[in-house]
């Protein structure tokens, strides 16, 4: 043991799970009433599609594979792909925390009147009733989505690398879309992810020297 943790000091990034999660908590404990809306019409024109629950709920072994793959296989791509994953994670944390946000209140659809029913629908009421509709700026799960497929786009010892790296354009992309699709975020919440990433991107990803 004393050999695995001198050899792979790594793993200290899944210790900020230890920060992330308790703050993420307390935010949507504390931020229900009194925030600012994030909203523009163009949100009001993206239809609500059910089906994208799938992509949405993809991002947890998404990125979690991501994590265990690269930890053991590509140190370098592990250590920058966590290191940007984390530093947007507590850009989010603290600008939530100073600036309240989420969406309107009557922004995600209502069940009772959208005409249909089926076991996607009942996998975004699930969805709903474990999240609220706060802390949505920048999405995290576009953000991650974004540092995860960079780095498998970096990582050059992929068997087939054509076909993974391919299927994680298509499904960062899904989960990109289903963020509004789902009206978990505004568009608004999406651009600022991007927006973010795209500070970091040079910054981490595009460093010579190891990290």
């Amino acid at each position: 043991m004393k050999e695995f943790i001198k050899t792979h000091k790594h793993a200290a990034f899944f210790l900020y799970l230890l920060i992330y999660l308790p703050w993420f908590m307390l935010l949507e404990k504390h931020v229900v009433t009194d925030y600012n809306i994030i909203h523009i019409p163009f949100d009001d024109k993206i239809p609500f599609i059910e089906y994208f629950i799938v992509p949405y709920l993809l991002w947890f072994p998404y990125v979690g594979f991501a994590y265990v793959y690269f930890f053991f296989k590509d140190k370098q791509t592990f250590i920058k792909m966590a290191t940007f994953l984390t530093i947007g994670m507590t850009f989010f944390l603290i600008l939530c925390s100073i600036y309240p946000n989420g969406l309107p209140a009557n922004y995600r659809p209502d069940f009772d009147t959208l005409g249909r029913d089926n076991i996607f629908i009942d996998l975004v009421k699930t969805l709903y009733s474990s999240d609220t509709s706060t802390n949505v700026l920048p999405s995290i799960h576009v953000f991650n989505s974004l540092g995860v497929h960079i780095a498998f786009m970096k990582h050059k010892d992929f068997k087939y690398p054509k076909l993974i790296k391919g299927a994680s354009l298509v499904l960062c992309t899904l989960i990109c879309f289903a963020t509004v699709c789902l009206k978990q975020h505004s568009i608004l919440d999406v651009i600022a992810a991007f927006a973010l990433a795209a500070v970091l991107y040079p910054l981490i990803f595009m460093r010579k020297k190891k990290i």
